[in-house]
């Protein structure tokens, strides 16, 4: 079962869900030993005609009957496309690009979380400076009544790690936002830097990345990370970095 169970996985990751209906109908008008003509051109290309050789092989090697299987690929195409639509994850990517793998650019999708603020926006970085595009965008949002709160390395002077004052800088460009600081670290932590570059909005989209605040990191430095829209990963980085502030473990400065 375990075998069949995979390939119906297989062909609903890889199958448009219009397909996985088709497949599912054809299949339930039929039995195993005649899906190989029954379902032969439902798929156009070479990959999905392999995933839909792998799914008959495992039908009969099984004893599922045809509506048994039907209802498995009907179910897990509604459980694919749901959870497609509830959370989507995108490449993003800064740096040497090739004609083979497409990826959103850093300050494409920081400037999208930014955008798409409506209430909260929470973000996080070691650094922050030259990045008049960025301090554009949390104008506008604080502009539209969004609260934000921004997490960043101190300076030196403040017993930090960097050797200017990011989190002076950040206040004179955006003066609504709260910032804080990691300043009262556990001994576990005597030495640890605010090293997460995150940004958040709402709870609802979220961006995870390699990328400080800082110009090179928006055009020129070989930077990653991921885009997430919806879902539960949103939600618990909202959280996480909310607690962070309510525990105290990271004050306004």
């Amino acid at each position: 079962m375990e075998r069949l169970l995979d390939a119906v996985a297989a062909v609903v990751c890889l199958v448009s869900p219009e397909k996985v209906q088709a497949i599912a109908s054809r299949t339930r008008r039929t039995d195993a030993s005649k899906a190989a003509g029954a379902l032969s051109g439902v798929v156009s290309t070479p990959v999905a005609a392999e995933v839909v050789d792998q799914l008959i092989d495992a039908w009969r090697a099984s004893e599922v009957s045809a509506d048994e299987l039907a209802s498995m690929l009907l179910a897990a195409g509604h459980v694919s496309t749901k959870a497609t639509n509830q959370q989507s994850t995108e490449l993003v990517w800064t740096g040497p690009t090739t004609p083979f793998v497409s990826a959103r650019r850093t300050e494409q999708a920081l400037l999208q979380v930014i955008n798409a603020a409506e209430h909260t926006l929470f973000i996080t970085s070691f650094v922050a400076y030259d990045v008049s595009t960025i301090v554009k965008a949390l104008s506008a949002a604080s502009n539209r009544g969004v609260t934000i709160s921004m997490l960043l390395e101190s300076s030196q002077d403040h017993g930090g790690n960097i050797t200017f004052d990011a989190i002076g800088k950040m206040r004179a460009l955006v003066p609504s936002a709260q910032i804080y600081a990691w300043c009262d670290k556990a001994d576990a932590f005597s030495d640890g830097r605010v090293h997460a570059k995150v940004a958040v909005a709402d709870g609802r989209v979220c961006f995870i990345t390699s990328a400080n605040l800082t110009g090179y990191a928006m055009e020129k430095n070989m930077e990653a990370g991921v885009l997430i829209s919806g879902g539960h990963v949103p939600r618990l980085l909202h959280e996480h970095l909310r607690s962070l502030v309510d525990t105290k473990v990271v004050s306004p400065v």
